[in-house]
């Protein structure tokens, strides 16, 4: 894989075009006299990863979770304040 480095003035007039070459994966260098100065990527590499379980086992759920409620506390729920 050869690394191109696109020249500044050419990046400005053909953003779009390198925008949608990053968003189909390609990383694009850009830069002046052969230095990148800047890279250009999908902005779906720079999502952060999801962390399954990270509060496995600091939380408890109690047996009785599904109950229902007290009459008093439905009531207020449906609008009938007793």
């Amino acid at each position: 894989m050869s690394t191109t480095i696109v020249p500044m003035h050419q990046a400005k007039s053909s953003l779009s075009q390198l925008v949608k070459r990053a968003s189909r994966g390609e990383t694009i260098f850009i830069g002046s006299y052969g230095r990148a100065e800047a890279v250009l990527t999908s902005a779906a590499s720079a999502r952060p990863k999801k962390r399954l379980g990270l509060l496995e086992g600091k939380l408890t759920v109690p047996d009785d979770f599904d109950a229902p409620l007290p009459p008093e506390i439905l009531a207020s729920f449906e609008g009938n304040a007793e």
